[in-house]
């Protein structure tokens, strides 16, 4: 049985924001909506390429970057006008119906909440703020200040520094696979957010929890403390 955490470490791209805004925002720009997906694979992809060759660049200049190539392939005329579009969306999307809910639920538990994100701590702020539950979160970290986007191991170090707890105490929380067996290969504690009921790749290395959602995670976190078990 893994130790209860005391600090949750949330994504936040996907993992607490809701990223289906961004089809609308691609069908204004002139592209197909589905292009969404393309597009935040294709960011995440050279944002891994980056950190993969001992570099980085802020997750809102590669963003960018990629949005004019998707779209350009799409064959949108006014390319600026749409990435503006694009981008506009990024940064006004609201969090997942169970995210303000699973947040209490976490503090009420009696646990530390912090997040780590491939993006800027200021997004991240907005959006905790536009949730109600930026008191909440203690520590909103990017990956900006550890200088390389994760799966890169220095990125959860950071975070772990920042926190000021072992590594075997925080529980990084994700929707992404590839960052669950990432923080468990830094030391940390995982739990996959499984809110589409998808099959868990078996490449990588698996999650200490699953959840459907933040709500359920917090409950079973919450039986941990009270010792009747998960």
């Amino acid at each position: 049985m893994t130790a209860r955490p005391s600090v949750v470490l949330f994504d936040v791209n996907e993992t607490l924001s809701d990223l289906s805004p961004l089809r609308d925002r691609f069908a204004q720009a002139g592209a197909p909506p589905h292009l969404a997906g393309t597009w935040f694979a294709s960011v995440l992809r050279d944002g891994f390429a980056l950190a993969a060759a001992g570099a980085s660049r802020p997750f809102a200049e590669v963003a960018e970057g990629v949005a004019r190539t998707v779209l350009a392939e799409a064959g949108v005329a006014d390319l600026d006008a749409g990435v503006e579009q694009v981008m506009a969306g990024l940064q006004e999307l609201d969090v997942h119906p169970d995210v303000p809910a699973g947040v209490r639920a976490l503090r009420a538990a009696g646990l530390r909440l912090a997040s780590l994100t491939n993006g800027s701590v200021a997004t991240s702020r907005a959006l905790f703020a536009r949730a109600g539950v930026d008191a909440d979160v203690e520590q909103v970290l990017s990956v900006e200040d550890a200088g390389l986007w994760k799966p890169a191991r220095r990125a959860y170090d950071h975070a772990v520094a920042a926190c000021g707890v072992p590594a075997a105490e925080v529980l990084l929380v994700a929707v992404h696979p590839w960052d669950v067996d990432g923080a468990s290969r830094a030391g940390l504690q995982t739990a996959w957010l499984d809110r589409s009921g998808t099959p868990y790749p078996g490449h990588l290395r698996p999650p200490d929890r699953t959840a459907r959602d933040l709500v359920a995670l917090a409950a079973a976190l919450a039986r941990e403390g009270s010792g009747s078990g998960a």
